[in-house]
């Protein structure tokens, strides 16, 4: 039965984002009143330049919100400390990693500097949670293998290690399956399901996969050009939101299967 007083990770209350300056404001999307549940798998998705890395960028603190305030465990995302905010959330991005010689057993570790002291050593609990991390992700037989011998598959999954091993109640990640195969993007998706499951930390990734997306989430974010709705997939498609996604002129979503499909 599902737990009607499930704690909330992140919301938003009337939020707005884009772009501002000294002239003028570039709204991007507004009004938007979002909550993400403890435990949860949470898919952000939508076309093309719709505004997707900018709401992710004002929900991760790197870029202030037009209006509105985001919400992280009950405190607004601003009054955090760098050092707060890192122990609250985790990110998980697609920029290329700064060293690649680092061994995974190293770069997971990384995700443990919250709570390093300022030398940077490892304490037991450091130590448990790095190797924790390691086995959750299936990559504990990796941890001797430098980041440069890795394929895109097997560097994504530390990177979540990384995230794991960082403690945190939520986890962002930023298009998570680009550069991999169908194969693997179907295996992205379907660990960080189990992660949500199993460590019942909040996961939020941004995607293109539309329709992984709706068969293993626990809810979804859908950004239009008109609004920014977010519910579970079965009442998504009972409403007939993503219809909305693309021109109907050459992609029709079928309510039956669950899935887009190109006209003929």
């Amino acid at each position: 039965m599902e737990n009607k007083h499930q704690h909330i990770i992140l919301r938003t209350k009337n939020l707005s984002i884009g772009y501002a300056s000294k002239k003028a404001k570039t709204i991007v999307a507004s009004n938007i009143n979002i909550e993400l549940k403890k435990g949860t798998l949470v898919g952000l998705i939508g076309a093309n330049g719709i505004g997707k890395s900018t709401l992710l960028r004002t929900l991760t603190n790197v870029q202030n919100p037009l209006s509105g305030q985001v919400f992280i465990n009950d405190t607004d995302l601003l009054k955090y400390a760098p050092l707060d905010l890192a122990k609250a959330m985790s990110l998980v991005l697609t920029e290329p990693l700064a060293s690649k010689n680092l061994s995974v057993l190293e770069l997971v570790a990384l995700g443990r500097q919250p709570y390093t002291n300022w030398v940077g050593n490892l304490s037991k609990e450091d130590i448990r949670k790095v190797n924790d991390a390691l086995d959750q992700t299936n990559i504990a037989n990796l941890k001797h293998k430098k980041c440069f011998e890795l394929s895109d598959g097997q560097l994504q999954k530390v990177m979540i290690a990384r995230a794991l091993a960082q403690d945190t109640d939520l986890i962002i990640l930023d298009e998570p399956t680009t550069h991999l195969d169908m194969y693997h993007k179907a295996y992205i998706l379907k660990l960080l399901q189990r992660l949500a499951k199993e460590t019942n930390k909040t996961i939020l990734f941004s995607s293109h996969e539309i329709d992984l997306a709706i068969q293993l989430c626990d809810n979804l974010i859908v950004m239009t050009d008109t609004e920014v709705v977010s519910d579970a997939p079965c009442n998504l498609i009972t409403k007939g939101t993503f219809e909305t996604l693309f021109p109907k002129d050459l992609i029709a979503f079928d309510e039956k299967t669950g899935s887009f499909r190109v006209k003929k």
